[in-house]
């Protein structure tokens, strides 16, 4: 298999230490190699088990100033900038190991963490990168924050920032437009985080940062940064780019598209990632849904007794064994019910979407239950929800996930959807019966 864009990891372990910038603790961070798709994982080495938590938006909890990832009551605190240096490198896969509760803040920049993965050697590996390429516009806003995505002009990723806060002293009006390309290291990694004189005293009195130095990072008073001198006359805001790069490398992939921000922090990052995350996963359903079936109509015929008309998953194009499976229904003007729902306006009855996710879930737990001589039946629907209609020409993307199986019954969560919208969703309960009963 010819590989275009490889995916990438390090060659060898490289490791960094440091006070965490917000909490002071000492912490040693290790970058590991890691295998083909196995994404960005930190890993806390200092609890009484290793706790892994996927550097995914999905793990973000909520903090000010910072991203912080979370599993459980265990956290990882402040990892944005050295998301920032995997993401600028273009690393898709390594394990980070960490021996406390917040990375190693250095010097307020992403420098230090690009230089250990650059000593540790950056490698191709044997399968192609997944990208995210924005095909529609996006836009999440928080007061006069602003944050849109839009499709590339080339299969690029840039950012356009406009950091104003209205000319307020010391901070004047910045912008910047970057393209993400090989002179990360030298245009934007080394770009420090920064905050007002009266910010740093605020925090302070909060007990966070009472460690920093003057020069440690960016403390800015009416006549410039105290302790230290610029990097960059417009430092500030290639520090907003670099946290923006560190923030949607959250997605889990690389970006092709057009970021446009304005005045955006953390917490707007996040919000931004979590509805690429919807794009990015109606991608890869519409990918899947165009490739070879696991079950076709043949074999789904011969595990459900259900038949025309009550039959509605005609293919099934993903198993993760018994715990998820993804299936379709092509939903066209020749079906039935669309002759009484309704005439003239074609609307397919959402009971049916419903049966349709229960028989896909059907089909899921018949994985488990395929030696035991169960079947399921319905017993049950719960939290049922019909977001938006299903008309002729829709592909229905059906997903079932696994919650429980017991001895009689399996408990399921679905969702139906068009495109990257949820049509229907549900909770579903199954009773198992023996299968003579259920003929």
């Amino acid at each position: 298999m010819s590989v275009t864009h490889p995916q990438k990891t390090i060659a060898r372990e490289g490791s960094i230490s440091g006070r965490g910038l917000f909490t002071g603790a000492q912490t040693t961070l290790k970058f590991k190699p890691a295998p083909v798709g196995h994404g960005v994982v930190f890993v806390r080495t200092d609890l009484a088990r290793p706790v892994r938590i996927p550097a995914l938006v999905q793990h973000v909890t909520k903090r000010t100033r910072r991203t912080a990832i979370k599993s459980g009551a265990d956290a990882i605190e402040t990892i944005e900038h050295c998301m920032a240096a995997v993401a600028g490198l273009g690393i898709d896969n390594v394990e980070i190991e960490i021996d406390g509760g917040e990375v190693p803040g250095v010097d307020g920049s992403c420098l230090p963490f690009v230089e250990t993965l650059q000593n540790a050697g950056i490698v191709d590996q044997p399968a192609d990168k997944q990208f995210l390429t924005i095909t529609d516009p996006v836009e999440v806003r928080d007061g006069s924050a602003t944050l849109i995505a839009a499709p590339p002009n080339a299969d690029e990723f840039q950012i356009l920032y406009d950091l104003d806060y209205g000319n307020v002293e010391p901070i004047k009006q910045q912008l910047l437009s970057y393209t993400l390309n090989p002179d990360f290291p030298l245009q934007i990694a080394p770009a420090r985080t920064f905050v007002t004189k009266h910010e740093a005293e605020m925090l302070r009195a909060r007990g966070l940062g009472t460690h920093l130095q003057p020069g440690d990072v960016l403390v800015l008073d009416t006549t410039g940064p105290i302790g230290t001198e610029y990097r960059f006359p417009n430092e500030c805001v290639r520090h907003k780019v670099l946290d923006l790069i560190g923030d949607l490398y959250l997605l889990g992939c690389p970006i092709r598209g057009r970021i446009v921000a304005c005045k955006s922090g953390h917490s707007l990052n996040h919000a931004l990632v979590r509805r690429l995350g919807q794009m990015l996963q109606a991608q890869r359903r519409a990918k899947l849904a165009l490739g070879e079936p696991v079950m076709d109509i043949r074999r789904i015929t011969r595990l459900m007794p259900h038949r025309y008309p009550m039959l509605l998953v005609d293919r099934v194009i993903e198993m993760d064994g018994d715990r998820r499976a993804l299936g379709v229904k092509n939903v066209t003007m020749n079906e039935p019910f669309f002759q009484g729902h309704y005439p003239g306006t074609p609307v397919m009855p959402g009971v049916l979407v419903v049966e349709a996710l229960a028989q896909l879930s059907g089909l899921l737990l018949s994985r488990k239950l395929e030696h035991t001589g169960k079947i399921p039946m319905l017993l049950s629907l719960d939290k049922v929800k019909l977001r938006r209609p299903v008309v002729p020409g829709d592909q229905l993307i059906l997903e079932s996930e696994n919650i429980r199986v017991k001895a009689r019954t399996g408990h399921v969560k679905c969702r139906a959807y068009v495109g990257d919208q949820i049509a229907a969703e549900a909770e579903i309960k199954f009773m198992l019966v023996d299968s003579e009963l259920g003929q």
